[in-house]
């Protein structure tokens, strides 16, 4: 037997962290990014129906949650007439509407884009700043959809 414990140690630490990367996100903490500490883990105790060891654990982690009035940076991954669709962080599904775009209009040059009168572009690949309207969490697919607004100071691309 190992008297420092280091096997089941290992054990609860790599069962943490497979049970981390498999859940993706919860709608109280947002998304999973990285387990910072194992700080503790507690005494085991066995499950009668199912025989298995338990052991309690405190640890903490970095985890990415959007909220409503934030300003915040996202990646263009999708351009349609009615708006883009945004990457920001772990959060695949942000939306940015046409009419929530002030001064941009919808141009179809080979690659669709929206252009304003400085000729600023939102496009694929551009990096954009806006203000999240609202938030909603998706509990069968465990994430989150994000609205998005450029209405506002220092917002759009840059």
């Amino acid at each position: 037997m190992d008297p420092n414990g280091h096997m089941i140690q290992t054990a609860v630490l790599t069962r943490l962290l497979d049970a981390f990367a498999s859940k993706k996100a919860t709608k109280d903490l947002g998304y999973f990014i990285a387990l910072k500490n194992l700080e503790e883990i507690g005494e085991g105790r066995i499950r009668e129906t199912t025989g298995e060891i338990v052991f309690p654990v405190v640890f903490s982690g970095i985890t990415f949650k959007m909220f409503k009035g934030e300003i915040v940076h996202g990646v263009v991954r999708q351009v349609h007439k009615s708006g883009v669709f945004l990457r920001c962080g772990p959060c695949e599904n942000v939306y940015l509407s046409q009419y929530k775009m002030p001064g941009y209009d919808y141009v179809v040059e080979g690659n669709p884009l929206f252009v304003n009168e400085n000729m600023s572009r939102i496009q694929i690949g551009s990096t954009v700043r806006f203000v999240v309207l609202d938030i909603q969490w998706k509990e069968a697919e465990k994430e989150f959809i994000a609205l998005a607004s450029l209405e506002g100071n220092n917002l759009g691309p840059f």
